[in-house]
């Protein structure tokens, strides 16, 4: 970079989405790149589903791009794209960070170590404690194991797609059982109250859980970055509960996000502390 701006040298990390403009990762990892000494910039990608497999085939042969973001609707597309992933991107089924390698793309998911980091810079742990977690999609389901990882004692589980809901449960159970369950809108109970579905992003969406249910002692927290107050946080506030936001997920993660594009010895760093990458064909 000159002067702030891009040269023949410099290096791109796309973001790809559909939508994208709702991001924040162009201004905040091109920011950390800067700051590090790192010619390289985030750029945004908006791609269809049908054009992602394409467009991640042809920025592997695009030689000065040294990885891609990925955020909705293809964390769980992506993982198919990469030639290796980490332990926690093959429980998740979903990756959101891809790393360029001599081989293929290598694949990671740090959506649940972000999303718990975010929620405990806000002041709650969630050892020990019970957590209704809506969604578990891409993020949902790295969230869900991320949120056991770290010794809730209790989780339940809510998705509108019964089936996705089940088999996440399932796999969940067998690795900590007597601890996760299937779950309702209904928040009553629980100590966290996640929302890990894009509901809250679009004008009129409907708040993910059953709000006039929710009370001033529970932590609310949600991952949708845009608007920067989601319905679901703004009526827990209004409450009196204590919430974190999608931009405090984002923020809690970027650093982590630049280490893994960059291959920095934290990049697969979590709660829990070094969490080897493992990478399998």
């Amino acid at each position: 970079m000159e002067n702030g701006r891009p040269t023949g040298a410099t290096a791109i990390f796309p973001i790809v989405g559909d939508p994208v403009a709702q991001v924040k990762s162009p201004t905040a990892i091109s920011a950390i790149f800067s700051r590090r000494g790192v010619d390289a910039v985030c750029i945004p990608m908006q791609v269809a589903a049908d054009g992602l497999s394409p467009l991640l085939a042809s920025l592997y042969a695009v030689r000065n791009a040294g990885g891609v973001l990925v955020t909705v609707p293809h964390k769980r597309a992506s993982l198919v794209c990469c030639a290796f992933t980490t332990e926690r991107a093959r429980f998740a089924a979903a990756v959101n960070v891809l790393r360029r390698t001599p081989d293929g793309w290598s694949g990671d998911n740090s959506d649940g170590a972000g999303f718990l980091d975010g929620i405990e810079r806000r002041g709650f742990a969630v050892a020990d404690k019970s957590a209704l977690l809506v969604g578990c999609g891409g993020a949902g389901a790295a969230i869900a194991l991320e949120i056991l990882v770290r010794g809730a004692a209790r989780l339940a589980i809510h998705d509108t797609d019964i089936a996705r809901r089940d088999e996440i449960v399932s796999k969940l159970s067998a690795r900590f059982p007597g601890r996760v369950a299937a779950g309702s809108a209904d928040p009553a109970g629980f100590d966290l109250v996640a929302n890990a579905t894009p509901m809250g992003m679009n004008a009129g969406d409907p708040v993910p859980v059953d709000a006039s249910a929710l009370l001033p002692e529970q932590f609310v927290a949600c991952v949708v970055t845009k608007p920067e107050i989601p319905p679901l946080i703004a009526v827990a506030r209004r409450l009196g509960c204590r919430t974190a936001t999608g931009s405090d997920m984002f923020e809690a993660q970027a650093e982590k996000l630049a280490d893994f594009l960059l291959a920095a010895p934290s990049s697969c760093s979590t709660g829990q502390g070094k969490l080897a990458e493992n990478l399998v064909s």
